[in-house]
């Protein structure tokens, strides 16, 4: 079951402002540590894989620093894998499957491809079980020019430093009860407006680019899922969300528009995964599984359809 912060004691009728900011910033606790749980995992991976700082949040005199794991003996004519997590610092699973597959499954696919791996972008927010930063911004609504969000602008930068093109990137996620709990009420009253909370789906699924959505591509994602989890299914509309469903456990987004973490490089193929780690059929390892799952059911594909 995830954990989460109170609702901030701030929500009113209009906007806030930066007092209501800080009255809820200072709701906010460290509930575990991103040195304890990640750092020390990303350490332990520099024999076999390039490690690269790419940046340092500062945060109430906290410094994080922001790391990225590559292939080493780069080929320029093998194609290139973006794996991100934890830009949604909550969405525990995210971060724990990115440090799976690199700790675990990687070397399987380095015959065919180049990979980046960052597996948390936001550590403050994977401390504080939360989806905003400390400025009440969510990161992945913020993958624009010049973003306020340091955690999106960081990892666009770094990628765009690498100068190699990406073929697929895969966002890790969670859909988890406290978006309806506790985010999406902090959302409506950070905005001063009225959300209507969605119905949180019991299963995997994932979210397409509605401009290029890779049916095929996705389908290989939930059928490779399937075989370690169950897929969510629609509900009584015909919906997961509020998004009409594409095909089973697949809805699209117009990522672009929404200034989404998959819409970091201009890939060919991109999703975003769902975890839900609130159903009962499920555990913590189940839900990590479930990531690898995802992120081999994509390569594996990749490399059926070269």
């Amino acid at each position: 079951m995830s954990e989460s912060n109170a609702q901030p004691t701030s929500a009113k009728t209009q906007k806030w402002g930066e007092k209501e900011k800080a009255e809820w910033l200072a709701e906010q606790k460290i509930q575990r540590s991103y040195a304890d749980d990640v750092i020390t995992k990303i350490e332990k991976l520099k024999p076999s894989l390039e490690v690269t700082q790419y940046a340092t949040l500062t945060y109430a005199q906290k410094q994080y620093p922001l790391f990225s794991v590559k292939t080493r003996n780069w080929d320029d004519a093998k194609p290139t894998i973006l794996i991100t997590g934890g830009v949604h610092g909550y969405e525990t699973s995210g971060v724990h499957g990115a440090l799976r597959f690199l700790e675990a499954k990687i070397f399987d696919y380095t015959e065919h491809f180049n990979f980046i791996v960052a597996p948390c972008i936001s550590p403050w927010g994977y401390e504080t079980i939360n989806r905003w930063n400390p400025n009440a911004i969510d990161p992945n609504r913020s993958f624009y020019q010049d973003t306020p969000a340091q955690e999106s602008a960081n990892i666009m930068q770094h990628v765009a430093s690498l100068q190699t093109p990406i073929l697929a990137h895969i966002d890790l996620h969670e859909t988890t009860d406290t978006d309806n709990t506790t985010f999406r009420p902090a959302l409506a009253a950070r905005d001063g407006v009225t959300h209507t909370n969605w119905n949180i789906p019991d299963g995997f699924y994932c979210v397409g680019d509605t401009e290029n959505p890779t049916p095929a591509f996705q389908k290989a994602i939930i059928d490779s899922v399937r075989k370690v989890t169950h897929i969510a299914p629609a509900d009584n509309d015909g919906k997961i969300i509020g998004e009409t469903l594409a095909q089973e456990g697949v809805i699209n987004y117009a990522i672009k528009k929404l200034s989404l973490c998959a819409s970091l490089t201009n890939a060919k193929y991109v999703t975003t995964t769902e975890v839900y780690p609130d159903s009962p059929k499920v555990n913590d390892e189940d839900c990590v599984i479930a990531q690898v799952a995802a992120i081999t059911g994509g390569l594996d594909y990749l490399i059926k359809n070269k």
